[in-house]
């Protein structure tokens, strides 16, 4: 899974810059993955004030408007490809056409194998 955070400032950046080049841009890159296979889902999420946050430190569970406490670094869209490494995974990443301020983590998924451990 590839994780887009983005630093505040590049959040609003990308939230000014022009949507149909910056839909274009994301076009072209998701057609890429597909066209290469390994593209299996890619979700933008709302605005974090659109959000509620459910915290397991209470009993019963403290239930707020988002987002969750001090933010540098918001989670806004996920990529879910498959590919066989993580270098693989890390190849599609630098292609994205991201700029400044924004991080794609990768992380892999668990599969059926890592849940009879």
């Amino acid at each position: 899974m590839l994780i887009m955070r983005d630093e505040d400032a590049a959040a609003v950046e990308r939230r000014d810059a022009p949507f149909e080049q910056m839909l274009e841009a994301m076009g072209r890159y998701n057609a890429a993955m597909e066209e290469a296979g390994v593209l299996v889902d890619a979700q933008g999420l709302a605005s974090p004030r659109e959000s509620v946050v459910v915290d397991f430190s209470a009993e019963p569970p403290l239930v707020t408007d988002g987002p969750y406490g001090e933010t540098k670094e918001l989670f806004n869209g996920f990529w879910l490809i498959d590919v066989d490494s993580i270098d693989a995974a890390a190849g599609w990443a630098a292609r994205a056409p991201l700029g400044p301020g924004t991080k794609l983590e990768i992380r892999r998924v668990h599969g059926e194998a890592d849940l009879r451990r």
